[in-house]
């Protein structure tokens, strides 16, 4: 664990030292380093200097959180009560607080196309015949955050079969 927090580190500061030659000292002296690694080590991915490093460390802050339906804080929270949480904090958003609104939400525009980090994940269910059941936040390469009934707040990949079979759409902030 260690070597890999180690690892870590070593890489993001080799890649912001590699892309911000001509930014200024000042900005990149506002980076929590330490925060980012640690972050990325819950996350289970680097986290790069072109990344939404708010999203990130605030998603990194609700892994683990255990489910609740209706919940919203980091005593329990369900999944849209997840993405209305992060969006309040990281962009300042009020979402609407159910799944299908969130996807129903005119603000949002629908994505067509390659995700960016922070788009909202709409999905269905078994049992919801086609309509909006469940709702995550892009992170990046194929992951996404979201709070599942079993597992509480956790990323996973889009690429799985099931995510793959249950993906009705995707939305970006305005």
């Amino acid at each position: 664990m260690k070597h890999r927090t180690l690892l870590h580190t070593f890489i993001l500061l080799i890649t912001i030292i590699a892309t911000s030659s001509c930014r200024t000292q000042q900005s990149a002296s506002h980076i929590d380093y330490r925060a980012l690694v640690r972050a990325a080590d819950k996350l289970g991915f680097d986290i790069e200097e072109h990344d939404d490093h708010a999203l990130m460390l605030e998603s990194a802050s609700w892994i683990g959180t255990p489910y609740q339906y209706g919940g919203n804080t980091r005593h329990g929270v369900d999944c849209s009560g997840l993405t209305c949480a992060i969006y309040q904090n990281v962009y300042r958003l009020r979402l609407p607080r159910r799944s299908i609104d969130q996807h129903n939400y005119s603000l949002c525009t629908p994505v067509s196309g390659h995700l960016r980090q922070g788009d909202l994940l709409f999905f269905s269910s078994q049992n919801s015949n086609g309509r909006c059941a469940h709702v995550g936040i892009y992170l990046k390469n194929n992951s996404f955050i979201h709070a599942s009934s079993t597992r509480g707040v956790v990323v996973d990949n889009l690429t799985g079969r099931y995510w793959q079979k249950h993906l009705i759409g995707a939305k970006r902030r305005p």
